[in-house]
């Protein structure tokens, strides 16, 4: 009988294998922690959030699983690591359904029991300077209805905050971000999702070679505005979406309107677009300011 390969002989061989230029070989994900928050001037604490739901609706389905990951950067996006998670489940006050068991690995005899309380999220989160999640337009919702304290926070999107197209990247989940990053990870549970997002911008991007944090922060802190284009003539509807405006139906409290967000130098070449060629005439419409306090959420 053979001694198994130890983790070096290991990794000697899928260097051996990506020497030939034939195989491609996926590491297993191996989070980079910190045992305490570094006493260095210039960092900062920010923390990847992932939510498990009951399902997509953030006005009537309920949180089951909080995944909290904090982690220490560099204002220029260095990850210096990561710091203990939150991880807790929560039973719902409805059945978990099969098809989100089936997506999650969550039972309802996992959470039976399991509680969570607002205050503990905030004490948590209480240090954080930014808030990203991977799709934060889902996560910032379901977080605030559950801890209000999330709407103090600044909040960024691992999913849309880089424009992993640009670089290379086939798709925007985590698991093809982490699988052309060269590790694999148990995913669809919260902790590990926030593992994996952390990891992936801590790489350097394969086109622009700029750390993938780095670009993120720089998006983020962008002011924006989100253009309502109220009352515009149906016949548009296919222009405006090719254009990039999505529908709001107005359940939301915002205008039942075709939108869209843009950055703020671009937003009065877009009004005089929408008078010349939707409109046929100078109108006035309403436009949203986006702070990153504000983005993603229901107010804007």
């Amino acid at each position: 009988m053979t001694d198994d390969p130890t983790p070096d002989q290991m990794e000697h061989m899928a260097r051996t294998l990506e020497g030939t230029g034939r195989y491609r070989v996926l590491r297993p994900l191996t989070p980079r922690t910190l045992s305490e928050y570094p006493k260095e001037a210039g960092t900062r604490l920010g923390m990847f959030l992932d939510l498990e739901t009951t399902g997509l609706s953030a006005a009537k389905d309920e949180i089951i699983e909080f995944g909290i990951v904090p982690f220490v950067y560099t204002l220029d996006g260095r990850i210096l690591g990561a710091l203990e998670p939150f991880s807790r489940l929560r039973e719902p006050s409805c059945p978990i359904p099969p098809q989100i068991t089936e997506l999650t690995g969550i039972t309802p005899a996992m959470v039976a029991g399991q509680s969570v309380t607002p205050e503990e999220v905030e004490h948590f989160v209480a240090p954080a300077s930014l808030i990203i999640a991977h799709n934060a337009n889902f996560d910032r919702k379901f977080a605030e209805r559950f801890a209000p304290a999330f709407t103090t926070k600044p909040w960024a999107c691992s999913m849309r905050d880089v424009d992993w197209a640009a670089e290379g990247y086939e798709g925007r989940k985590l698991s093809y971000l982490g699988m052309q990053a060269g590790f694999w990870f148990d995913g669809h549970r919260a902790v590990d999702d926030c593992q994996a997002g952390i990891a992936i911008l801590d790489r350097d991007l394969p086109v622009s070679g700029r750390r993938a944090l780095g670009v993120l922060l720089e998006n983020a802190r962008q002011i924006r505005c989100r253009i309502w284009a109220e009352n515009a003539p149906y016949e548009y509807k296919d222009m405006l979406r090719q254009r990039g405006y999505r529908w709001n139906d107005g359940t939301d409290g915002n205008p039942r309107a075709w939108s869209i967000s843009l950055p703020e130098e671009q937003v009065e070449a877009e009004l005089a677009f929408l008078s010349a060629e939707v409109f046929a005439r100078p109108v006035e419409l309403p436009v949203t300011r986006i702070t990153p306090w504000d983005r993603f959420s229901t107010r804007c």
